[in-house]
C-alpha cells in the first residue's frame, strides 16, 4: 500500500454536484494529486481533476485554506483525507 499523509478533513459535501469541501490543516494539495478519503463509512481514492478557493479554479492549495473539489463517491462531514504519496 501506498504511504499516506494527512492533510485536513471533510467539511461539507454537496450532493448535487458531488463536490467535497475540505480544510488543509497540514501540507498542499495540487491539481493531479491523488488523496484518499476515509470515515466511519467512507473510504476512497480520488485524482484531483480540477479544485476551487472560492469558486475559482486554482493550481494549488496550502494549509489553512478551504477548497472544493470533485468527488466520484459520498464525502462525509468529519472524514478524513490523505494525500497518497507516490
Amino acid at each position: 500500500m501506498a504511504d499516506e499523509v494527512k492533510i485536513g478533513r471533510v467539511t461539507h459535501y454537496f450532493g448535487k454536484i458531488m463536490v467535497a469541501a475540505i480544510e488543509l490543516s497540514d501540507g498542499e494539495l495540487a491539481v493531479g494529486d491523488t488523496i484518499r478519503i476515509v470515515g466511519h463509512t467512507s473510504d476512497f481514492t480520488e485524482k484531483i481533476e480540477s479544485m476551487q478557493i472560492d469558486k475559482t479554479n486554482v493550481p494549488r492549495a496550502t494549509k489553512g485554506q478551504s477548497i472544493g473539489i470533485g468527488v466520484k463517491e459520498h464525502a462525509r462531514v468529519g472524514d478524513l483525507v490523505y494525500k497518497v504519496l507516490a
